[in-house]
């Protein structure tokens, strides 16, 4: 699925649409999936990344679609803003000054590998999103994470702490799924 430009922009207001109604009313945007064209009413997944001069602000997403995509976005922006366990809720002066980007996700698709070594030689720099999971951990890295994180086994070895494993971690039940993104913003 490829967005139009006029279509980016659309889900980039909404998503900004979505974060100045939570600070007036503490509750996402109720979107109106009809007044969207058809390919912002599919069921897709999506992650929206806040950023303030530079520095992340908060990302929240879903892995799994399970909403249309413009209700995601709303959703996620939302989430981003002011539920990021991370940052303090976004304050209204913050708005003005806040860089949003979407990422909407292919689905995910299982990797098969023998060992971690075969995992890693697997890994597209730039290109694939990770999710890793062992029992009831489960952690990702979006593919923008590679601009940070080049070399895949370090990008491995930070995924398995984001998802509370040891970074040296490994086991033969480990799972890993990949997919790709669509970024703007």
């Amino acid at each position: 699925m490829s967005l139009t430009e006029t279509q980016q922009n659309q889900l980039l207001a909404l998503a900004r649409q979505s974060i100045a109604h939570g600070l007036q009313t503490g509750r996402p945007l109720p979107v109106v999936v009809a007044d969207y064209p058809a390919e912002l009413r599919q069921t897709r997944a999506t992650f929206v990344t806040l950023e303030r001069r530079g520095q992340l602000r908060g990302c929240i997403g879903m892995l799994e679609a399970v909403r249309p995509l413009a209700e995601d976005v709303a959703e996620n922006a939302f989430a981003a803003a002011f539920r990021d366990r991370r940052f303090p809720p976004l304050a209204a002066e913050e708005l003005a000054n806040l860089d949003l980007h979407i990422s909407v996700l292919s689905p995910a698709v299982a990797m098969k590998f023998a060992s971690e070594a075969d995992l890693i030689a697997q890994l597209r720099p730039g290109i694939d999103g990770i999710v890793l999971q062992e029992g009831g951990r489960r952690g990702t890295f979006l593919p923008s994470v590679w601009e940070d994180l080049a070399d895949p086994e370090q990008f491995l070895q930070h995924l398995k702490q984001k998802a509370g494993l040891p970074a040296a971690y490994w086991s033969d039940t480990i799972q890993a799924y990949r997919y790709t993104t669509e970024m703007f913003g």
